[in-house]
């Protein structure tokens, strides 16, 4: 099979609408929390989350074309955009046959859930009669992040979205590896974004009984793996990343931040919401990531934990890890704990992370967390504080979704061999 390696990064999330403006900050150990500014809060439990700051559509998006899109839709076409012009392409230069082998597979749990809260706010307000807008349905669908991309670039490749729930970015980048390395492309734009910081969302997570409610110091509410931990805190934004098969890549001369080697998929099969105590689900998504790698779990320097801060599902995770790697001593580290649950945007975003980490040779810290929880199970190096140096050669990026949903990938360094 073809190799894939990783030649563009785009973000935008609550530490910063570039890539190099959030990674500076996951590197200073900086929180993406704060009050919530997009709405009321007063009814709910929770006031607080992870916010994309200082965002304008505008400043990138055509203002005629703005209203057509969603809120996860902007923000998937300007960290595509970023990642696009990171790897070098410029896709109005490529022959419309070219263009048949570049895809984009993009991933997204909530979809245009703004947009659908919205239109029923205006209709039920209103006078009873339907006025719906006619972009309505486009700018709702989960799959129309995807194919706008592929409309913006004229891209002919596969085209389609994940749905799983938090593991759906982090699936897409699967899916998209797998179509390069089968030949079925040479190029694809993947990733996830999420606009779901809306009354609805924060509802239904708060009955959940998901989500922290320390409002009276949100900055240190996301602390994964804290025997005070209370829930997640909600995020929002997008991360893109440009695939491409590793031959076309080294003929065009481009930069090559890591290469993609291995992705597990699996199910809890156990719970709507819940995690298994024995983290078994996690435990076959990682093996599974690294038979597909053909590499033991030794080489492995670093996790990045799905690690949400919610009671059950970091400590099931922890022991799907311990169960894998045994005494190996990984590290382990919680990124969410400053940008927040991104939830479908989630796996893109740490994957963005998870190829810096390589490429810098350094694992950031997990901020927040005082006191580890007792019943973590021995001999894991978990990360807390500031981030450290440290050779990187591999990583494993986790992610899990309501519904049992299980993905991992690994990135290894690009040495040019």
């Amino acid at each position: 099979m073809k190799r894939v390696v990783v030649t563009g990064l785009g973000a935008i999330t609550p530490l910063g609408n570039t890539v190099d403006e959030f990674w500076q900050n996951i590197l200073a150990g900086k929180s993406g929390a704060g009050a919530i500014t997009k709405f009321d809060t007063s009814k709910f439990k929770t006031h607080f989350a992870c916010e994309v700051k200082h965002f304008n559509a505008v400043d990138f998006i055509d203002k005629k074309e703005i209203k057509k899109y969603d809120v996860f839709t902007q923000f998937a076409i300007v960290a595509s955009d970023e990642a696009i012009k990171d790897a070098g392409l410029d896709f109005s230069q490529m022959s419309e046959e070219e263009r048949y082998e570049v895809g984009v597979i993009w991933g997204s749990g909530n979809g245009g859930i703004g947009t659908f809260e919205e239109q029923l706010r205006e209709y039920h307000t209103g006078d009873g009669t339907p006025r719906f807008s006619p972009y309505f349905i486009p700018k709702m669908i989960v799959d129309i992040a995807a194919g706008v991309i592929s409309i913006r670039h004229k891209l002919h490749g596969p085209n389609y979205c994940t749905v799983s729930a938090c593991a759906s970015s982090n699936t897409a980048i699967i899916n998209a590896f797998d179509t390069i390395r089968l030949g079925k492309a040479t190029i694809m734009i993947a990733g996830g974004s999420e606009a779901a910081i809306t009354n609805s969302s924060l509802g239904g997570f708060s009955s959940a009984q998901a989500l922290s409610k320390r409002n009276d110091d949100p900055e240190t509410a996301s602390r994964p793996f804290d025997k005070d931990r209370d829930g997640f805190v909600m995020g929002e934004g997008a991360g893109a990343l440009v695939l491409e098969e590793w031959e076309h890549a080294v003929k065009r001369g481009a930069t090559i931040y890591a290469e993609l080697v291995g992705g597990g998929a699996a199910a809890d099969a156990y719970h709507l919401t819940g995690t298994p105590p024995d983290g078994l689900g996690a435990y076959l998504g990682m093996s599974k990531a690294l038979s597909d790698a053909g590499i033991s779990a030794d080489k492995i320097d670093y996790v990045n934990a799905h690690a949400t801060s919610t009671g059950l599902g970091d400590m099931s995770e922890l022991h799907g890890i311990k169960r894998v790697f045994g005494d190996h001593p990984v590290v382990i580290g919680a990124t969410k704990s400053m940008t927040g649950h991104l939830l479908g945007a989630a796996g893109a975003v740490e994957s963005i992370v998870s190829v810096l980490s390589i490429r810098d040779n350094v694992i950031p810290g997990t901020i927040n967390t005082q006191n580890l929880d007792e019943h973590i199970p021995e001999g894991l190096d978990i990360i807390l504080g500031k981030s450290r140096q440290q050779t990187v050669n591999y990583v494993l990026n986790n992610t899990f979704g309501f519904g049992g949903h299980v993905a991992s990938s690994i990135f290894k360094k690009y040495t040019g061999e």
